[in-house]
């Protein structure tokens, strides 16, 4: 059992555009609606694929309801905590090539019981669970140690953490020591101060997180595929997706990938590989659709055990 926390969940829209222009009025080619926010997206993944999940979310407003009716559609088991607040809702605009560009919403304030409340009903769903995955912003009203306390609670009940944040959240939520870490290239940069614009220099950086207690790092770098750092490797993998849809959730299916296959049994290099495919598969759909098991089968995937360590990264 995989239990997801996303305490800033969205409806998102996405909307699919021949070409994106400023100031200009367009027409949509395409629209559609799904149940949005970084841990929801692992549980919707993770149900799809067949891995047994429960996604903690608050519940807020007539976004909230439409949210709670997306998800039991789509078979997701949901644990909602009930807020005063609405859920958010986030935009993207996809152009053929694949290039989005998003507009987020903030967040609904949280209050202090609101925020215990989601605390309370994480703690409650991660009994007996293998991994309990903190994802995305954290809203108005919650503290910046609400990852790190998590990550404390669960350990103490034996329960691995993955959290995939940015920012001070996720500053405090790796010096409590997390099992894995899934930064983006530019969120791993920022969390060590400096640039990356090598595989070696991603490397680097990952092996410094390690060294400091964090048990894996998972670097997603979009079209430059994955990189696997934990205290024994460094492992590379890449695949192609010719006909890229879009890239709205493509890191949550990766993040998802992963878990899917360490929960199996797999080891790291293999669930590296599965990361890949599931990331590929979602880049391949419309929207923030997840992987389906036949998209993922159909994604081939490169992995490189010694990677060139000189090799530069898109921007």
């Amino acid at each position: 059992m995989i239990v997801t926390l996303t305490p800033n969940p969205s409806l998102d829209r996405t909307i699919a555009v021949p070409v994106l222009r400023q100031g200009a009025v367009m027409r949509a080619t395409d629209s559609r609606e799904d149940p949005g926010g970084k841990g929801v997206n692992v549980s919707r993944a993770l149900a799809q694929n067949g891995t047994a999940t429960v996604a903690v979310l608050p519940i807020g407003g007539v976004y909230g309801g439409v949210m709670l009716d997306l998800l039991r559609a789509q078979e997701v088991d949901v644990v909602p905590v009930p807020i005063a607040g609405a859920i958010r809702a986030n935009v993207a605009i996809v152009e053929p090539d694949g290039a989005t560009t998003k507009v987020n919403e903030q967040g609904p304030c949280f209050s202090p019981e609101e925020v215990e409340a989601l605390r309370t009903a994480t703690a409650t769903a991660s009994a007996g669970a293998g991994w309990v995955v903190c994802c995305g912003s954290l809203p108005p009203g919650i503290d910046d140690d609400f990852y790190a306390d998590l990550v404390h609670r669960c350990h103490e009940r034996g329960v691995k953490v993955a959290v995939d944040s940015s920012g001070e959240p996720m500053a405090r939520a790796m010096a409590a020591r997390p099992d894995l870490i899934k930064p983006n290239r530019v969120e791993l940069a920022e969390a060590v101060g400096r640039d990356l614009p090598t595989v070696g220099d991603v490397v680097d950086a990952a092996r410094a997180l390690v060294a400091t207690g964090i048990g894996c790092v998972l670097v997603s770098l979009g079209r430059d595929g994955a990189l696997l750092v934990d205290a024994e490797r460094a492992v590379r993998a890449v695949a192609r997706v010719d006909n890229p849809l879009s890239t709205v959730g493509a890191g949550d299916a990766f993040l998802a990938g992963y878990l899917h296959a360490v929960s199996s049994g797999e080891d790291c290099e293999a669930a590296l590989r599965t990361a890949v495919a599931f990331g590929a598969a979602a880049v391949s759909r419309s929207g923030s659709q997840m992987p389906t098991p036949d998209g993922v089968a159909a994604i081939t995937v490169t992995v490189d055990r010694d990677p060139d360590r000189s090799a530069t990264l898109e921007d």
